[in-house]
């Protein structure tokens, strides 16, 4: 990716839905990890907000699985927009498409009493405290049971942890690439790209620690903040409005399992 640009750009948005099957390590994976911490049965009315949607694939499968829920999804690029409004059309009011800058305060408003705020691969363009602003605006603004989920990348404190999430992601891309396509192809052109920004570090890319962002996530009052998933360098953690009571298993919430939640990712990207 090139160094001499001041942020994301609707080439990079386009070169991103090119890339897709190789460019995100265990893509389904970390979507379906993330649907199954929501802590909303699917039976239940609540407001999802996501926050750079991207081409509307993961709204599509909450509103598959919720369909009591509705959503708004918000994105910056508006090759991205039209993707995301193609793919919801079917779901009519239930589902809201608007353009927004994740860096801006002017679209908090519009959080007000969420369930349940999401966002995969957007955080990491802030700088650092611009993420602790995100946690505190959104966790002021969230219903009492709601919950803020990421996905994303995250940064290694020594060069030894860099260097292990370059390597595992250029494994990961290469074993995408056959697997999806029969062909090296996609990884091929990742690689002309420079697009593993562990190996090749790119101004638009600022992320921080797992460990910081759960301590920032803390911060900001978030109970029960936890990671539930990590490799090659991204991984899904968030945190609680209120604390889940007692240590033990407690009573499930009705939500869709990893199974289900996978079947559902799956389907959307499809579509």
């Amino acid at each position: 990716m090139s160094q001499d640009r001041p942020g994301w750009s609707e080439e990079d948005s386009t070169l991103y839905e090119q890339l897709a099957l190789v460019a995100v390590p265990c893509r389904e994976e970390q979507l379906a990890t993330l649907i199954t911490q929501i802590p909303f049965g699917v039976d239940e009315s609540f407001r999802i907000v996501e926050l750079a949607c991207g081409g509307g694939s993961l709204a599509r499968a909450l509103m598959e699985l919720y369909p009591r829920a509705t959503l708004l999804a918000m994105d910056g690029s508006s090759s991205m927009l039209r993707a995301a409004r193609q793919r919801l059309v079917g779901f009519g009011s239930r589902a809201e498409v608007a353009s927004f800058d994740l860096a801006a305060d002017d679209w908090y408003v519009r959080i007000e009493g969420a369930g349940c705020v999401i966002s995969t691969l957007a955080v990491h363009h802030l700088p650092d405290e611009g993420k602790r602003r995100l946690f505190r605006s959104v966790f002021d603004r969230l219903h009492q049971t709601g919950a803020l989920l990421i996905a994303d990348v995250i940064a290694g404190f020594r060069p030894q942890t860099w260097g292990l999430h370059a390597d595992l992601y250029d494994r990961i891309a290469k074993a995408q690439s056959l697997s999806s396509t029969g062909s090296r192809n996609l990884v091929e052109q990742l690689e002309r790209e420079e697009w593993n920004l562990f190996r090749h570090p790119d101004p638009v890319d600022m992320p921080a620690t797992i460990g910081e962002q759960l301590a920032w996530l803390g911060e900001a009052g978030f109970r029960d903040v936890d990671c539930w998933w990590l490799r090659a360098g991204h991984a899904v953690f968030g945190g609680y409005k209120t604390a889940w009571v007692g240590k033990s298993h407690g009573v499930p919430i009705n939500g869709p399992s990893y199974d289900h939640a996978l079947t559902a990712v799956f389907d959307a990207l499809a579509n």
